[in-house]
């Protein structure tokens, strides 16, 4: 059998992930690349002007006949933007446990983490396997995601915290692999130490970090720099014209990012409060949403600040519950 070899770089669309704390503006930012158009998963996008699907899916199926109607249609956009890639792995664990007849993912094909191994299975194979086909047409696919902050066990270090997507932990990694470019979105925040307290002080600028730190997932083909202000302008060269490989840092920021809730003009989102100290209770948030499903109450977006705020000032009658103990 005989093979035509090739030399030199190649033009190809771009898989792009980009996430980052709630509301820094990850939507805003996906509606700036080429001619996108939306899969609204999470219906964050209505104050936008943006080109999107007529409704959000409401199944992982429906999602799913969405991307097969741009592959079959391609030149209906330049960017397929999926947001966000969190509340879509939701859909398919509704999904999955439909098709196993189960009321909980640990029950999943007899548990022992086989429900877990089907998700990332499901998502590589239905999801990310389609999204390459749009990528053989020329179509772009930007995918936004949330940001959890985790604590990262190193077998040489003390363990200390960091940001990572947040998907369950099979997904994340599934992501990361398939993206060209994975772009953390952050503050710039200055610090200062109160009563004992770090405190975030003043109006913090929005940055982009592409390079792996030991504070947060990051990584790019192109030789992106860090800490760019939030805008497409940067990109714009590696989705319009050329760009010269960069070598990779030898140096890499090591600061870690501040622990703890941010007050003043960063107040953190009570969500990611409350999936934080889940986290620390040794309930994923993949487990919580599972739970929230299955008791019938509406996914945690949706949960009203009162009821958030509830469940963190009781965090342990809540863990019992997800647990299994008696649901009140």
């Amino acid at each position: 059998m005989k093979f035509n070899i090739s030399k030199g770089k190649q033009k190809s669309a771009i898989r792009f992930c980009c996430y980052g704390p709630e509301g820094i503006g990850k939507s805003t930012f996906a509606s700036k690349f080429p001619e996108p158009l939306f899969i609204d998963v999470e219906g964050g996008t209505k104050q936008l002007e943006v080109a999107r699907f007529d409704h959000q899916p409401e199944t992982w199926n429906e999602l799913l006949a969405m991307v097969d109607a741009v592959i079959e249609e391609p030149t209906a956009c330049k960017t397929l933007v999926i947001d966000t890639a969190d509340r879509a792995e939701l859909l398919l664990i509704a999904q999955l446990l439909k098709e196993g007849n189960v009321d909980s993912i640990e029950k999943y094909g007899g548990g022992y983490g086989k429900g877990y191994t089907a998700i990332a299975e499901r998502f590589n194979k239905d999801l990310l396997m389609r999204l390459d086909k749009l990528i053989a047409k020329g179509v772009n696919v930007t995918m936004i995601a949330h940001a959890a902050m985790r604590k990262l066990e190193s077998p040489d270090e003390p363990p200390y915290d960091r940001w990572e997507l947040k998907t369950s932990k099979k997904v994340a990694p599934l992501i990361k692999e398939w993206t060209d470019i994975l772009c953390f979105i952050k503050y710039e925040q200055i610090v200062v130490e109160e009563n004992g307290r770090n405190r975030a002080k003043g109006k913090a600028k929005r940055l982009m970090v592409f390079n792996h730190r030991p504070t947060c997932d990051a990584k790019n083909r192109f030789g992106l720099e860090d800490d760019l202000p939030l805008s497409f302008e940067p990109l714009r060269d590696i989705y319009e014209g050329e760009t010269k490989p960069q070598p990779q840092p030898d140096l890499i920021d090591i600061n870690n990012p501040t622990t703890g809730i941010v007050e003043g003009d960063l107040k953190e989102d009570a969500r990611d409060i409350l999936l934080r100290r889940l986290e620390e209770n040794g309930v994923s948030a993949v487990e919580f949403g599972s739970w929230l499903v299955d008791t019938g109450r509406p996914a945690i977006m949706s949960l009203s600040g009162t009821a958030v705020n509830s469940m963190i000032e009781n965090i342990e009658v809540l863990v019992n519950q997800i647990k299994g103990g008696n649901e009140k």
